[in-house]
């Protein structure tokens, strides 16, 4: 049985809910022969990567489906063996150059090389053969280093005949110039709370069972939904699998039954919420315990980051001790970014992540009344 946030996943352009100029605009690149070099930007769980694989789709047909994953294994300047995993179908290729942190210059120069330079031989499913060309998909591009984006620059330019690339990134604000003015930039917005009801509504009405321990009311339905769509920041990848735990936990929802948030995200509150009120060593060294252990379930270093100023934000506007809150707010926001870039430079997460609360500590001792 598959989650609802799989299930539901359209899988062609005509089946997308919202967003009808952009599916509009897709399907005609898809059909007109001549696919530019594409850059889609926007927030998590907006529906960035559903579009760009249902144009695939209308490009290759059931063939993008056909998914494997092959280690590859590259060599850096200094003889060092990398294992590199890609997710391919015959037509297209999913990288995360970003994963190799400071060696994605070497996946981005010797696998799309060596992609660029194979011709796609199987054409069954590409009409009248104009789509000579293997579609390689970059997910989090805006993590990628200077030189990284530099070596795809000069791919963008060499190999062009061959490949199409499809860069898919939540912000572009660090993408290279070169790289934009050599693509096609769709920004996919977040789904209002109209547009993720929708898609809700359309969920119910395929599940009878479950359309019953909701409420009848359509008013009411649409004050559970907003409370989902604010919730969930609008990420309707994770609407949906709210919804389904909402479903699962409770025999009945109401409008008053409350959210399930993630586990990890109640960590990183209180978290936050400790080292606001106990600015010590010792709380310092009880953080490590909580920081390796959302490290070990896979959450990324940025989005603890990320997450742990904006409750630091919160806090300082809701904290009545502390003096010049706009100013306090501030020098966090200019210590995250100082260990945002760190993060993305360095190898151990766990010791900008420390240096971060650290120094968020030593902000706020000096503001407290």
């Amino acid at each position: 049985m598959s989650l609802w946030a799989d299930k539901y996943r359209p899988k062609t352009l005509d089946d997308l809910d919202y967003h009808g100029k952009i599916s509009n605009m897709l399907s005609s690149l898809a059909t007109s022969g001549d696919f530019p070099h594409l850059l889609f930007h926007g927030p998590s769980g907006a529906g960035k990567k559903t579009r760009i694989l249902a144009t695939l789709r209308q490009i290759y047909g059931p063939n993008i489906e056909k998914l494997k994953v092959d280690p590859k294994v590259f060599v850096t300047a200094t003889k060092r063996k990398l294992e590199f995993n890609v997710v391919s179908s015959p037509n297209h290729l999913e990288i995360t150059p970003s994963d190799m942190n400071n060696n994605d210059r070497v996946v981005i120069q010797d696998l799309l090389k060596e992609v660029a330079q194979t011709e796609t031989i199987d054409f069954t499913h590409v009409a009248d053969h104009k789509n000579r060309f293997k579609v390689v998909i970059i997910n989090e591009a805006e993590l990628l280093t200077r030189d990284a984006q530099a070596a795809l620059r000069r791919t963008m330019e060499k190999y062009s005949a061959n490949i199409r690339l499809v860069l898919v990134c939540n912000s572009i604000s660090s993408i290279i110039e070169p790289i934009k003015s050599r693509t096609l930039l769709i920004r996919v917005a977040a789904p209002t709370d109209e547009e993720m009801g929708s898609v809700f509504e359309k969920v119910l009405r395929d599940q009878p069972e479950v359309a019953k321990s909701f409420p009848a009311d359509e008013t009411e339905r649409q004050q559970i939904y907003s409370k989902i769509a604010k919730v969930t920041d609008h990420n309707l990848r994770t609407g949906l699998l709210l919804l389904e735990a909402l479903y699962s936990y409770n025999p009945s929802i109401t409008t008053k039954t409350p959210m399930i948030m993630p586990d990890w995200e109640n960590v990183i509150k209180k978290l936050a919420i400790g080292i606001v009120t106990e600015r010590t060593v010792s709380k310092l060294q009880q953080s490590r315990t909580d920081l390796y252990e959302l490290i070990s379930h896979s959450i990324p270093a940025k989005l603890i980051l990320k997450k742990l100023t904006i409750e630091f934000w919160r806090l300082v506007d809701e904290d009545s001790k502390i003096k010049d809150k706009d100013t306090v707010k501030m020098d966090i926001v200019q210590q995250a970014s100082i260990f945002d870039e760190r993060l993305s430079l360095g190898s151990k997460d766990i010791f900008h992540l420390e240096g971060f609360i650290t120094k968020v500590m030593v902000v706020l001792e000096k503001n407290v009344s």
